[in-house]
């Protein structure tokens, strides 16, 4: 390595005479009149040609009326109180002043509590996977069929807000939050790959699992007409029935959706972590479930207020149809309970899950202001309250503990 100190200036330091000669000799040839000059062959001018006319065309037959309404509709300063949750016109460019603090605050909750799931160690589930003592048949299989579930989940419901949701919800700050909810979709899906292929797993079949395994086909089977009927380009909000026909969606996936489809099989992953298997797909699954949590109470907080906006749409009719939704989600879940669980295995049995699934959905019924269904129905998995509890939780890098957001608080 060259330095100071190897530096001779008597044996490279040219004489002032050859270093003249040398910039001469490696001055540049002077550039002719015709090089300087473009050659006129091939140069077309910017006015010629048929893309160039059709552009110019375009513009003078611009109709600018449709959008000279939509601005004069939206012109002037927004207040807060032009601003609603659907059927909004004030101007969705304008993100303040905020109406929905709790909206703003979930975004800036859930964006201090990022994460990626490659920084989760994987190296101890490896080992016991590819050991073939380290899990039992029932335990596989059980893993197997939530990455197949899970990763389905999560692509359905970012498609629905993608698709469906966002376009509808006619305010700003709510929107900004819904876009960090698709991001950590996205990370969740990430996760489940990376679970996959850690593990060594087949992905064509985990990946297929929501076509071809009863379990897993039936609850996708159940949420896909209502991102399909959203999705529709023609639907407009505005009138009783299409109002309400968003509200049902919201609550088919909020609420049961990810308020309870979700609760088995986190139920079934963090039971093993719990028993010190699978710490790393478990630990995933624990930061997974505490996002999860923060798009359900937001999602009830959007449809108490819709609700609360629109009186109107929350009659009696609705409510029964609403109460039967749910219903039929805590019968979809039960019988994922039973099929992913034939036999008692982690300290766990069916009977033991459909108990925990009323108890979750009896919570749920609550929160959007309809009477529990399932008297008496109690938590069987204490544990799960404590492991729920992300306010302290363990560092990815450190031993110390961190103070979570409360928004990422689990509300179970």
């Amino acid at each position: 390595m060259l330095n100071w100190d190897e530096y001779d200036e008597s044996k490279t330091a040219p004489k002032p005479q050859q270093a003249q000669q040398e910039v001469q000799q490696q001055a540049p040839e002077p550039i002719s009149e015709d090089a300087q000059e473009p050659h006129k062959e091939n140069f077309v001018p910017v006015e010629s040609g048929d893309r160039a006319k059709q552009a110019k065309d375009a513009i003078q037959d611009l109709d600018t009326k449709e959008g000279e309404e939509e601005l004069e509709i939206m012109s002037g300063r927004v207040q807060v109180d032009d601003k609603a949750m659907i059927n909004c016109r004030a101007d969705l460019n304008q993100l303040v002043p905020f109406k929905y603090d709790w909206a703003w605050q979930k975004y800036l909750d859930g964006s201090a509590n990022h994460w990626m799931p490659e920084e989760v160690p994987m190296h101890d589930d490896i080992k016991l996977w590819q050991d073939p003592k380290g899990l039992t048949e029932d335990e596989r299989k059980i893993v197997e069929v939530n990455l197949g579930f899970f990763s389905t989940a999560d692509s359905l419901v970012a498609n629905n807000l993608v698709l469906a949701v966002y376009k509808h919800i006619t305010n700003p700050e709510c929107r900004q939050y819904l876009l960090r909810q698709a991001f950590e979709e996205a990370i969740h899906t990430h996760a489940y790959t990376y679970c996959v292929q850690s593990l060594g797993l087949d992905e064509s079949k985990i990946f297929n699992m929501y076509r071809e395994i009863p379990a897993v086909a039936t609850k996708a089977e159940w949420a896909l007409p209502f991102t399909q009927s959203l999705g529709d380009p023609h639907f407009r909000t505005g009138t009783p029935e299409n109002n309400q026909r968003l509200l049902r969606d919201l609550i088919a996936f909020y609420v049961v959706f990810e308020g309870i489809f979700f609760y088995v099989g986190f139920t079934q992953i963090l039971s093993m972590g719990r028993r010190n298997k699978l710490t790393g797909v478990a630990q995933q699954f624990q930061y997974i479930l505490r996002d999860e949590s923060m798009h359900m109470n937001f999602g009830i907080d959007v449809i108490n207020q819709i609700k609360l906006e629109n009186p109107d749409l929350w009659t009696e009719k609705f409510q029964s149809e609403m109460i039967e939704l749910i219903k039929t989600g805590v019968e979809l879940e039960t019988r994922y309970a039973y099929d992913t669980m034939p036999k008692p295995i982690l300290g766990m049995n069916a009977v033991l899950c459909e108990e925990y699934i009323k108890f979750i959905a009896n919570r749920r019924f609550v929160q959007i202001g309809l009477p529990e269904q399932y008297p008496g129905a109690k938590n069987p998995f204490e544990w799960m309250s404590e492991i729920m509890d992300l306010k302290k939780e363990k560092n990815f890098f450190e031993t110390r503990v961190t103070e979570y957001k409360v928004g990422g608080q689990l509300k179970f």
